[in-house]
């Protein structure tokens, strides 16, 4: 699964089960004071039977940090521990995500979407940009340009698994 967070809404993409494609799932509204939001992912994670999910994590173009990047990574964080407080270990990754959302809405123009249109579409279209990324990055063999989060809320970056021909594609 593929997650784009943003300030007010969460995209969301899913595969194929052989990890082929990514396509659209939906939009969530982001709920700061409940955490709504990150409850349906939870439960969108266990419907779908998702093995792995790409969170988006928006360093800056020289590869900084940023406030969004913050909240992308916390965002992650809190996904993680409350995913294992069910005791459901699935792999959160931040992975970099640098200009998923301007390809998101140049992708959106190109198909004649109208700007109006955009808000409701944008953010499902960058976690496809996200989750496409990782699926050609583990086709390809390549070790994933980001880091696998601790489900006690800290990151992990020696645990960057590299797939190969030899690995099972992930249901993500």
């Amino acid at each position: 699964m593929g997650v784009d967070v943003g300030n007010a809404r969460v995209g969301l993409a899913l595969c194929d089960p052989d990890g082929i494609l990514a396509t659209p799932l939906k939009t969530l509204r982001r709920d700061l004071k409940k955490d709504s939001d990150r409850r349906v992912l939870m439960k969108l994670i266990e419907v779908h039977e998702v093995t792995e999910v790409f969170v988006g994590l928006p360093r800056t173009m020289k590869g900084g940090e940023s406030p969004s990047t913050v909240m992308a990574r916390d965002y992650a964080e809190q996904l993680a521990v409350e995913l294992a407080a069910e005791d459901r270990l699935t792999p959160i990754w931040l992975i970099d995500e640098r200009l998923t959302t301007v390809s998101a809405h140049r992708a959106l123009h190109e198909a004649g979407v109208s700007s109006r249109d955009f808000k409701t579409m944008v953010d499902q279209v960058a976690a496809v940009n996200i989750l496409q990324s990782a699926l050609d990055t583990i086709k390809a063999g390549q070790q994933l340009a980001g880091y696998r989060v601790d489900p006690k809320g800290s990151l992990n970056s020696q645990d960057s698994t590299v797939y190969n021909d030899e690995t099972e594609n992930p249901n993500v």
